[in-house]
């Protein structure tokens, strides 16, 4: 889906700024012009990481150019692929030892986490090395 993303110009020591209006408080940053689309998209699943949400639709530019705070920047349609952003909960059956599980409840307790918390953050760290 085409979102516009709105970019403060950097310059040889100041990365380009990066905004993404149609998410509140997403921001991000890139060094160079080509580098913007992966760095929104990246962004993008950050910002909805965990989070049970509906997905915005874009904001016309046309009323984005309009509002003042975007005034001193230059505008970029990126086409963030939403596939990789389904933000809703999918329940999963899992089988493991009875002492495993107590030992994951007791360090998600102690962190301040749930269970399932701990499941998505172990298996995103072994996703993140392979």
């Amino acid at each position: 889906m085409i979102y516009p993303v709105y970019v403060h110009p950097g310059d040889e020591r100041h990365a380009h700024g990066v905004i993404v209006p149609d998410f509140p408080g997403c921001f991000s940053a890139a060094d160079k012009w080509e580098d913007i689309p992966a760095q929104v998209q990246e962004t993008v699943e950050l910002y909805c990481e965990s989070e049970d949400m509906d997905l915005p639709e874009p904001t016309p530019l046309e009323k984005l150019m309009a509002d003042e705070q975007y005034q001193d920047g230059t505008w970029l349609l990126v086409d963030i692929d939403v596939s990789r952003l389904d933000t809703r909960p999918a329940r999963i059956n899992v089988s493991l030892p009875r002492s495993l599980v107590a030992q994951m409840d007791r360090y998600a307790q102690a962190h301040g986490m749930t269970r399932s918390g701990l499941i998505r953050a172990a298996v995103r760290n072994v996703l993140s090395h392979d």
